[in-house]
């Protein structure tokens, strides 16, 4: 059984990986819209399709077993990447490459993100100290990278904390954490954030939208869209 992810399209940037995250991630894709110029907002479009894809591989895979192949799959992806050798031919493994080469992103917190997600194998439910780690892990780790793309002077604490922020919003609801010291921890993490350097906000610019997740509001293209707008404006989370 081949356990390599099979691309719906031919593998082109930006057009499919894309549309993939819009309809997918749209908090995160919305987010990159407001990064300054076309070739910044591909490569964090990238980089949350990675995401996605390592988010994928848990919940698409039969058993965990397969689902440790699919993720075993991404952490050959970035040897080939840190290699320098050519990348398979899956859109979302060249997107990735093209921005870890560019901005020379730091491997440790790429393959971090692979191993986040193997908490994800285990069926039972996620402590808060579990689930604190695992948003750090996933959508913090992506916010650090996002932000040493848009301004490698940011600070990475602040801007891990609002992508981890963002993590324990959407995660609230569904892992059964008790909700007064997950919203606790979501607080202290959107605090965090406000050392964001203004270059670098469309890197956490989502995590404004981590309370309304947290109550379980679905997205709106328009009301995130506004409320996205309104911390850009002002700055904070």
């Amino acid at each position: 059984m081949s356990t390599e992810p099979s691309p719906e399209t031919d593998p082109s940037f930006p057009d499919n990986v894309e549309a993939g995250l819009s309809r997918t991630d749209p908090d995160r894709w919305l987010s990159s819209r407001f990064a300054s110029g076309p070739a910044v907002r591909r490569a964090l479009v990238a980089l949350y399709a990675f995401d996605n894809e390592l988010g994928r591989a848990p919940r698409a895979a039969s058993n965990p077993l397969v689902a440790e192949m699919r993720l075993a799959w991404w952490r050959e992806v970035l040897e080939e990447i840190a290699s320098g050798r050519a990348v398979r031919r899956h859109p979302v493994a060249l997107a990735l490459a093209d921005v870890v080469r560019t901005h020379g992103l730091d491997r440790g917190i790429l393959e971090a993100l692979v191993d986040a997600r193997l908490r994800e194998l285990d069926p039972r439910p996620m402590v808060l100290e579990e689930a604190l780690e695992w948003a750090e892990g996933t959508g913090g780790a992506c916010a650090r990278l996002a932000a040493a793309v848009l301004d490698p002077a940011c600070d990475p604490a602040a801007a891990g904390a609002g992508g981890a922020a963002w993590s324990i919003g959407r995660l609230i609801l569904t892992a059964g954490l008790s909700p007064e010291a997950a919203r606790e921890a979501l607080e202290s993490r959107l605090l965090a954030a406000r050392g964001v350097t203004a270059a670098a906000f469309p890197a956490v610019a989502h995590a404004a939208l981590a309370r309304a997740r947290a109550k379980g509001r679905p997205p709106s293209p328009l009301g995130d869209r506004l409320r996205l707008m309104g911390a850009v404006l002002t700055g904070r989370v």
